[in-house]
């Protein structure tokens, strides 16, 4: 098998509710991620630098951003003329008028997509998880055990997996069992204290994924979801193996996190203005590609150190391009391209999204301020979370979300 033969199903669609406000108006995988990034950037990155370039996303929930992102940012990465493609497929309701059920179906409805680029190996990815991964290492180990289907995983402490799907193998990695979200994990053997979780990553065979997708999509009973029904339904009855997470982050630990709520989100973009960050995105052996920005650089002014005077300055901060910080202070912060953070103004332990503008004397703590939002001049953020549940999203921690466009 050689690569140009593998296709890329990227899974696009969800809608990542327990984002809360960060997702009403985008998909969970176009929501912007260490300043400059989507989350979807991480998996299509993988892929280019795995030197996977035919990639169909499958898109649903408000699709738009994410549209727009891969039009006009991702797609300069691929040459048509030597058959590379990144392709937005939204649901093709080929069963009466439903739009997609789970992800088997969202598959399923786009069957025929597969069958045009006749691929040799077809590689199912989610596209709303942060990792470094080069898929070329999991194509191999597919190939060579002539599986039918192969599935990501990755060993995490046995108290972390009940929201994910936990695989036992044999000493051949041969999947044995599979348990969907369970409350009391079987773990490795030989370590009681991890489990093998499943990443939502899978290498098929193509005819024996069209077989399972029809026989799934003709089960009245199932949820038609690749992890709660099919991976289950395959284990004793074709050859099904798991292949273990190999990190290209370069650190000790190995990177894979689901930010798919608020807290594990803000928590993994202040990891990366830590002085030693889990994740490396200082990495240019491994880059992490993103729409192209047309910005100048990022501007500090004034320096008044007198007592009451105005400095603009960041400190243990991403700071984007297009940013100014015009006589503000930030502190361990994440700033995405053109925010402006104005005289006397204080960012502490925030993530702050596109053209937001801090007015002068306001404070914001422990924030997450969605794009286009205006901070008016001596407002306060983060330091009263009683008053800021009257008026915003609050985590159970303390986390204040902003909506896009708030008028506040």
């Amino acid at each position: 098998m050689v690569l140009p033969e593998t296709l890329v199903v990227l899974l696009a669609g969800g809608r990542g509710e327990r984002l809360g406000p960060l997702t009403e108006q985008r998909a969970k995988p176009a929501v912007p991620f260490g300043g400059l990034y989507r989350i979807v950037d991480f998996a299509v990155s993988n892929c280019i630098n795995s030197g996977l370039t035919r990639i169909l996303v499958l898109v649903q929930y408000r699709a738009r951003s994410l549209n727009r992102h891969i039009r006009q940012g991702l797609s300069v990465y691929f040459n048509p003329a030597r058959g590379e493609f990144i392709e937005s497929l939204s649901p093709q309701q080929q069963k009466g008028e439903q739009w997609f059920q789970g992800t088997a179906d969202a598959v399923y409805q786009n069957i025929f997509a597969i069958r045009e680029a006749n691929p040799e190996a077809v590689l199912v990815l989610s596209g709303d998880h942060i990792y470094k991964m080069d898929y070329r290492r999991m194509l191999r180990f597919h190939t060579e055990l002539r599986a039918d289907v192969t599935v990501g995983a990755v060993e995490m402490p046995r108290s972390q997996v009940s929201g994910f799907g936990v695989l036992q193998v044999d000493n051949e990695e041969r999947i044995v069992r599979f348990q969907e979200k369970p409350k009391d994990p079987n773990p490795i053997p030989g370590d009681p204290n991890l489990c093998l979780a499943s990443m939502g990553i899978y290498v098929f065979r193509p005819e024996v994924l069209e077989r399972v997708l029809e026989a799934d999509a003709a089960d009245p009973q199932s949820n038609h979801d690749f992890g709660r029904d099919i991976i289950p339904k395959l284990i004793g009855h074709c050859a099904l193996y798991a292949f273990r997470f190999i990190d290209e982050n370069k650190k000790a630990a190995k990177y894979w996190r689901d930010v798919g709520t608020v807290e594990a989100y803000y928590w993994a973009n202040m990891d990366l203005v830590s002085i030693d960050p889990q994740l490396n995105l200082y990495d240019f052996e491994w880059p992490l590609h993103t729409s192209p920005l047309t910005a100048p650089p990022a501007k500090f002014v004034f320096g008044d150190e007198h007592p009451g005077g105005r400095m603009g300055q960041s400190i243990d901060s991403l700071v984007s391009p297009g940013c100014i910080i015009s006589g503000g202070r930030v502190f361990r912060s994440v700033l995405s391209q053109f925010v402006r953070v104005n005289s006397f103004a204080v960012v502490e332990d925030s993530v702050v999204f596109e053209n937001v503008q801090i007015g002068r004397h306001a404070r914001v703590r422990r924030a997450i301020i969605d794009k286009d939002v205006r901070v008016p001049e001596g407002m306060v953020i983060g330091h009263d979370i009683e008053e800021d549940r009257r008026r915003f999203t609050v985590t159970d921690s303390g986390i204040v979300v902003i909506s896009k466009g708030a008028e506040l």
